[in-house]
């Protein structure tokens, strides 16, 4: 993937392009007119957020109430005070828009590696790998351009992450279509989560975002994948990472069966398996930063 496909963060470059989101998917249980859920699909979206944080429907600040569980805080302080020291230590405002491209490279062959489709980042800048890894690697090309479409409507940039990842698997894989209508309110249900304010760390954020979305299989495919890129969405637009210089993907993928582990935990809808998931996440966001190109000066 060569610098100047990606969109550049933080005003470093003039790399970030306009990109024209288009308005998301229509399938039973939405609205035709709206897009939106209707009534019985948001309340099963709503039950099923919160029964799966383990949280009152009620809770305030829904990010909050997991990061509090037992030690979450301190692993979450740790990882931060680790990923700062990196950008601080090897220089973020020396990071270049390549370190940018290099990073979302290795993410992209690591998310696709996650998905079964085993490919190096070397082959998959030189057009190898299968339709998944394509597919990863097209999206992975307009995601940074998507960061001010995340920060108004994160469930249009959920729909596009879809569409184009899912593009080059061919019409079985719905493009940009979720198939469940309770999968989609769970979408719409985290997108109004992420529209209130929270004191929870932007970590733990992230690795909700994630785990929801995964857990969510509003798509008939690739949710692995777009749960992924928006995990490092909100990394960037929270500024843990402003330039996308850390690889989340690569920490996953280092441990994949407890990967695939955790993350069934998380869906089975106990706060025992949150729990589980966000430990896990902080280490997975450690690893995720001593895979940054910038450890590699």
């Amino acid at each position: 993937m060569s610098v100047g496909e990606l969109g550049c963060v933080d005003r470093r470059c003039d790399l970030l392009t306009r990109v024209t989101v288009e308005t998301p998917y229509l399938s039973p249980g939405l609205s035709p007119v709206t897009a939106r859920p209707t009534k019985r699909a948001r309340a099963l979206g709503r039950r099923a957020l919160h029964y799966a944080a383990g949280v009152s429907e009620q809770s305030p600040d829904h990010f909050l109430a997991v990061a509090s569980l037992e030690g979450v805080p301190s692993a979450f302080a740790a990882t931060r005070d680790g990923i700062d020291a990196l950008l601080r230590d090897r220089g973020l405002r020396r990071s270049t828009p390549e370190d940018t491209a290099r990073a979302v490279l290795l993410g992209a062959a690591a998310s696709a590696s996650l998905e079964g489709d085993e490919v190096t980042a070397e082959d998959l800048s030189e057009g190898g790998g299968g339709p998944v890894a394509r597919g990863v690697l097209q999206m992975s090309g307009e995601l940074l351009g998507l960061l001010p479409e995340w920060r108004r409507s994160p469930v249009q940039v959920i729909a596009r992450l879809h569409a184009v990842a899912a593009a080059a698997s061919g019409p079985a894989a719905e493009p940009g279509r979720p198939v469940s209508p309770e999968g989609a309110a769970r979408l719409h249900e985290l997108a109004r989560q992420l529209a209130r304010p929270t004191r929870a760390p932007a970590l733990v954020v992230a690795a909700v975002v994630h785990a929801e979305i995964a857990a969510a299989a509003a798509f008939a495919s690739h949710n692995g994948v777009v749960a992924r890129a928006a995990e490092r969405l909100v990394l960037v637009a929270s500024g843990v990472d402003p330039a996308s210089v850390t690889v989340p993907e690569a920490g996953h993928a280092a441990t994949p069966r407890s990967y695939q582990q955790v993350l069934s935990g998380y869906a089975a809808g106990d706060t025992d398996g949150v729990h589980q998931w966000l430990l896990y996440a902080a280490d997975a966001f450690a690893r995720g930063a001593e895979a940054s190109p910038l450890t590699q000066r």
